[in-house]
């Protein structure tokens, strides 16, 4: 019986033995690696519009000027209606009250109040975009901060995107492997540096006749780090 441990004993050493330099073997192929960027990017018509909008009022008195940004709001809305937006696609983004200060002789007095309330509009029709500011300024809205255009949905185009960056990585990758007379193997680790934000579009004076507006293209744009294995 006495043999027979010994015996077990040395087999469970052994196979302990046999497995260390293997697993040593793996953790030092680990660390051959190379690590590239990839980037990619596709540009589309926008099919969405955002434009932040409203009222900012001056008066003697707080209540004077909540007043009248009250009433010149109203208007503001019944234009954004009008126009037909919907009401899930209106926003409220700024609402304040605040008193206005200046410098007399030294001293720092309240000279009036300042209302403002501004919403934020999403224009889902692009043949819209002038004709609602247009609407606005005509109703009252003297507070328009600029016009942005977008993708409502680009899940689909940076996906795209995604699968050119990859490729773009492994190109690289290719190139370092083959220069240094060494096998690609495959990916190990891969990590997404960001995409791009939607390009803000500066609108002119919105006193003109007709405001001029472009949508354009929008870019986006995807990067990635990919960390690829060495092989002899």
């Amino acid at each position: 019986m006495k043999h027979s441990h010994i015996v077990a004993v040395l087999v469970l050493i052994s196979a302990f033995a046999g497995a260390h330099p293997v697993r040593a073997q793996g953790e030092k192929a680990a660390l051959n690696l190379v690590t590239v960027n990839g980037t990619a990017e596709v540009s589309l018509a926008p099919d969405l519009a955002i434009l932040t909008a409203g009222v900012t009022t001056m008066a003697k008195t707080a209540r004077e000027a909540s007043e009248a940004n009250a009433k010149a709001m109203t208007s503001v809305m019944t234009a954004v209606k009008n126009a037909g937006i919907a009401e899930r696609d209106v926003q409220t983004s700024r609402l304040s009250l605040q008193p206005v200060r200046e410098n007399r002789n030294g001293a720092i007095r309240i000279s009036g109040f300042q209302a403002s309330n501004q919403v934020t509009i999403k224009i889902r029709d692009l043949a819209k975009p002038s004709a609602v500011i247009d609407g606005l300024v005509g109703a009252g809205a003297n507070d328009i901060s600029g016009l942005q255009f977008m993708v409502a949905e680009p899940s689909k185009a940076l996906d795209q995107a995604r699968e050119a960056a990859i490729a773009d990585a492994r190109r690289k990758a290719e190139i370092y492997a083959r220069t240094a007379n060494v096998h690609l193997g495959s990916a190990v680790n891969i990590s997404e540096q960001g995409n791009a934000t939607p390009r803000p579009f500066l609108m002119r004076s919105a006193a003109a006749a007709s405001t001029p507006v472009s949508p354009g293209e929008e870019t986006l744009q995807v990067s990635v780090s990919v960390s690829y294995a060495l092989l002899p």
